[in-house]
């Protein structure tokens, strides 16, 4: 055999071999989750479309527009969009490994002084060199690459879930605690009239001062818990501004609907038209607190497996599992293909360069083995697999976080219902005591200190309602976000907006990275190895990923 023979044998052999071995262990998903016996297998189609826009069930105009405006204009979910270009960016550099890995262009002018005598010396070079993918170390990488684009995706949605509760909920705090404001004024203007009264009574010698004291102490107190109301109200502003990115006066112009006044100017005419309130179940038509739309108390199983933070949790344990395989190539030789081109010529000074036989081109493969390396490339080993476990591990935790959610949100829903009906039986029960008292100590039948007590009662019973509810209102938020809710609504939309990307590209050419800034849908439900986040079949050993552009 020649040696020209062994040479190309040589080649062939470094060229077939990248083909046979990848490295490390394939994904091959988490393991499957025990989750509650009582928790159901419905239609999970049904089960997205009534979660997709769940915040529309509270036929809430306000609240659609502000989450559909914290959807365009949060600088928490603009930044999880900027990480989304940074982690497709980080794949293409794993991608480029695939191919030579350096090109270089070298070139030098320059005067040799030797033995008396003066040279001028010329040379350009173009060296190249490719470290062949052997053992699937650059496969694993772009495994690892994909696998953690779609985690920022998955980010992306865990944080858009998050905004959209986290705006529904503080809406409903602010007109909760709005409610409650006004409910204060009104028990004032009523503990106001009794004191007015008492007032009468004592310069008249029908009571004592004790009586009038005691009137102007329960005013004082309901008076000096109206601040504390306010702030609330101020507070669940100020958290909608930073949700809403925008400035707190700009929210406040958005919560201060016509519809809003025409709502309290109709209680209030209502309020007006009788001394006598017997309430009915029409008293929370005219609430400012949305109504709390119907919801299923049975959960859908496979709902939860979807939430975003479930997805990430096992693509970040994806993208660990690829990094065991790149360190397990260290263990083996590399082998890489070099290769060079150029001209170097001296002349005598002052002479032309000639360059007709001063061509040089070298071509050969090579090999490099770090043999001794005293337990660091295992350890290494060890410590990605560590990661690994570590990662599924987390997951199992996320699951068990995910059903801890879900199942206090459920119950906690279903017993602020019972609540809210107690409440509101007993709001009935101390306006119709109250009224009763005022009566009958106008008429002289009751002392003063029944009536006392029956305007304190009603005051605390009426706040108390309107807080429970408040608090059922944000059940449902809670459970709606738990189920991992609202994300789908906004798939297909660019993960950063306009002025941003034309911003971008002014500064920096990102080619056509920022041409196609949808949002796809996440992953298959189950991790397939054999299938990639495209939803195509995935060879890492082919360093040909379906999807890739």
């Amino acid at each position: 055999m020649t040696s020209k023979q062994r040479i190309c044998l040589v080649l062939l052999s470094v060229f077939i071999t990248p083909g046979c071995t990848v490295l490390g262990p394939n994904f091959t998903g988490v393991a499957p989750v025990t989750l509650p016996t009582a928790w159901s297998e419905r239609d999970q189609q049904q089960s997205r479309n009534q979660t997709a826009r769940w915040w529309q069930q509270f036929n809430d105009p306000t609240l659609d527009a502000l989450v559909s405006l914290a959807n365009q204009q949060n600088l928490d979910l603009e930044a999880a969009g900027l990480r989304i270009l940074q982690a497709r960016a980080a794949t293409g550099v794993a991608e480029s490994f695939q191919y030579p890995q350096r090109q270089n262009v070298s070139g030098n002018l320059a005067k040799i002084y030797q033995n008396g005598n003066t040279f001028d010396n010329a040379a350009v070079n173009f060296d190249a060199a490719w470290e062949l993918d052997v053992w699937g170390r650059y496969a694993r990488g772009v495994e690892s690459a994909e696998a953690s684009l779609y985690a920022s995706i998955a980010s992306y949605h865990d944080i858009l879930i998050t905004i959209t509760a986290e705006v529904a909920r503080n809406y409903i705090n602010y007109r909760t605690f709005q409610e409650r404001v006004l409910l204060s004024e009104r028990n004032i203007d009523i503990q106001q009239r009794v004191v007015r009264i008492t007032q009468v009574q004592f310069e008249s010698g029908d009571v004592t001062e004790l009586d009038v004291q005691q009137a102007k102490t329960q005013l004082y107190n309901t008076q000096s818990a109206l601040p504390s109301l306010k702030i609330g109200m101020l507070q669940a502003r100020n958290a909608l501004a930073v949700l809403l990115g925008t400035l707190p006066e700009e929210a406040q112009h958005m919560l201060s609907e016509p519809w809003v006044d025409a709502k309290v100017k109709a209680f209030d005419n209502k309020y007006q038209q009788s001394r006598n309130r017997q309430l009915s179940a029409s008293y929370d038509k005219f609430s400012l607190i949305p109504a709390t739309p119907p919801i299923h108390t049975r959960v859908d199983a496979g709902l939860v497996l979807r939430r975003p933070d479930l997805q990430l949790a096992e693509l970040q344990a994806h993208a660990q599992s690829s990094r065991i395989g790149i360190a397990e190539a260290d263990m083996y030789p590399q082998f890489t293909l070099l290769g060079a081109i150029g001209i170097n010529s001296s002349v005598m000074a002052g002479n032309d360069f000639s360059f007709s036989d001063s061509l040089n081109i070298s071509l050969g493969p090579a090999f490099s083995w770090n043999i001794f390396q005293y337990g660091r490339v295992k350890n290494n080993i060890r410590i990605e697999d560590a990661r690994f476990q570590e990662s599924l591990t987390n997951y199992n935790k996320q699951v068990l976080l995910a059903v801890q959610e879900v199942s206090s949100a459920l119950e906690s829903y279903q017993l602020n219902q019972q609540q809210k009906q107690l409440a509101f039986y007993s709001v009935d029960a101390s306006v119709r005591a109250y009224n009763i008292s005022l009566t009958q100590y106008e008429n002289g039948q009751i002392s003063f200190q029944r009536l006392l007590s029956s305007v304190e009662k009603m005051t605390r019973s009426e706040d108390a309602y309107a807080a429970v509810k408040g608090n059922v209102a944000n059940q449902v938020v809670a459970l709606y976000k738990s189920l991992g809710g609202g994300w789908e609504a906004e798939t297909g939309r660019s993960f950063v907006d306009d002025d941003t990307r034309q911003e971008m590209q002014t500064r920096t050419d990102w080619g056509d990275q920022l041409d196609e800034l949808t949002l796809p849908q996440l992953v298959p439900e189950a991790v397939n190895p054999a299938v990639s986040p495209f939803g195509e079949p995935m060879d890492p050993a082919s360093h040909n990923y379906p999807g890739r552009q």
